[in-house]
């Protein structure tokens, strides 16, 4: 019997965290895709893995079984996985860097030309991730190194080191009563509609929202986007607002939309990030080394 990968990650996430709700969050799916998932599982199976209550999802015997035996047998493919696709990598000279919007802003292009300098006839082959895949690929192994924004889900199990760190500004339609001012108090935007990330990024999409800088003030929710140009439309159209990193007034600039500078919110840092398993290998070492030694953008801070 041939088992799908991904129905194994599924089982444990819900074995470990113990509830549907909080399984779901940590894999950015929704709930009820997770439930077929695991009742697919079951089916394939012939085994009931869970008991299903109230309070949560309690493994069977033949569950634990399986919960005793899955985690290593993942962590076995994923080596397996990544190492084939870094050797596939190495013989075609191609280091891949997973990235999300705007990268590392300016630095990004000098970045690469440093790398090319160390690393004759290499190339680098940049990958853009949707918001709904805040680690950029570098999680699943898609890509070696990734350029991101801090803090990510999943990041303590993976390397990383800050390049800069840059005020949030809010993004608001061009004819919006609050455009005009220089400088907005974070708690005016607070009755405003957001443009948000997907609910199954969790808090990844909470972080992006300020939730936890509301003092308790409930998020209005006007359009739900996963990628640069939705979320420019979203907002130029009326639906909602976003916090935004100041970087993007340059890099996602728009007829209809203005960008403001926003007080009372914390700011946003840009990393690099790497697995475990790179710290052994000196191409994405060199590359590293090229994201700390190359010059800030002017504008930002450390």
């Amino acid at each position: 019997m041939d088992v799908d990968t991904r129905l194994l990650r599924y089982f444990i996430a819900v074995a470990e965290e113990g509830t549907l709700s909080r399984a779901a969050e940590r894999l950015f799916v929704s709930q009820p895709a997770l439930t077929k998932q695991i009742k697919q599982l079951e089916t394939q199976l012939g085994v009931r893995l869970f008991t299903r209550s109230r309070t949560g999802m309690t493994l069977t015997e033949p569950g634990c079984t399986l919960a005793e035996r899955v985690p290593a047998l993942l962590a076995d493919w994923d080596q397996v996985l990544r190492e084939t696709r870094s050797a596939a990598s190495r013989a075609a000279l191609l280091l891949r860097v997973g990235f999300l919007a705007s990268a590392a802003n300016e630095a990004t292009p000098r970045i690469i030309a440093e790398f090319s300098r160390r690393r004759p006839g290499w190339r680098v082959d940049m990958r853009q991730a949707t918001w709904s895949n805040p680690s950029a690929g570098l999680a699943d192994g898609d890509v070696d190194v990734a350029l991101l924004r801090l803090p990510f889900p999943g990041q303590d199990t993976l390397r990383t080191a800050v390049l800069f760190t840059e005020p949030r500004w809010v993004a608001l339609p061009e004819g919006h009563a609050l455009a005009a001012r220089d400088v907005i108090p974070f708690s005016d935007l607070w009755d405003e509609p957001f443009v948000a990330a997907p609910p199954e990024t969790g808090w990844w999409r909470d972080q992006w929202l300020a939730t936890d800088e509301r003092g308790g003030h409930p998020v209005r929710i006007g359009a739900v986007t996963d990628q640069p140009d939705d979320w420019l439309s979203a907002i130029a159209n009326g639906y909602g607002i976003a916090l935004a990193p100041a970087s993007a007034a340059r890099f996602y600039a728009r007829p209809g939309i203005t960008y403001r500078p926003v007080s009372g919110v914390s700011p946003s840092q840009v990393g690099v990030a790497w697995a475990v398993a790179g710290d052994s290998n000196p191409v994405v070492q060199d590359f590293v080394h090229c994201c700390l030694d190359r010059p800030l953008p002017e504008m930002t801070t450390t």
